[in-house]
């Protein structure tokens, strides 16, 4: 199975989200392929920030490889499963799904939830984490038991 996470930057949730889910898919032997991308294309090239970095790390994830990069047409087929932040990044996503089938493939992360962006408050990102990781594991027990 194939998952792409998408936030707005592609720098906080979206690649904390890429090593939660790989990092839990991996321990349960699940051979599943994360990645993750940003609706904007602003921090293409750079690695996460360093404060999702650090609270991956406290976790025992290491994400400092990962590249950021902009979410591509060509996402819709490549991936399985499609998993969004927030309403804006789902709208963004939706209006680029050419068709039925491509848009079935688009879900919030946390069902009708948010998870808010940490960007702009450095005590948000161990509470994201939990957020994201808690929504993870709910995928995890979801798309095994289908």
């Amino acid at each position: 199975m194939k998952i792409l996470m998408v936030c707005l930057g592609n720098i906080c949730r979206s690649p904390l989200a890429e090593g939660i889910m790989q990092h839990l898919s991996d321990g349960e032997g699940l051979g599943w392929e994360i990645d993750s991308a940003g609706t904007g294309d602003w921090h293409v090239g750079e690695g996460p920030d360093r404060r999702s970095t650090r609270t991956a790390r406290n976790h025992g994830i290491d994400i400092s490889s990962q590249v950021c990069r902009l979410f591509r047409q060509s996402d819709f087929d490549e991936f399985d499963h499609i998993f969004v932040m927030d309403k804006y990044n789902l709208n963004d996503i939706l209006n680029m799904a050419s068709n039925h089938e491509h848009a079935q493939k688009v879900k919030l992360l946390l069902g009708d939830k948010i998870v808010p962006d940490p960007y702009h408050d450095d005590t948000q990102f161990e509470p994201v984490f939990t957020l994201i990781e808690g929504g993870c594991k709910d995928l995890i027990r979801e798309l095994t038991s289908r």
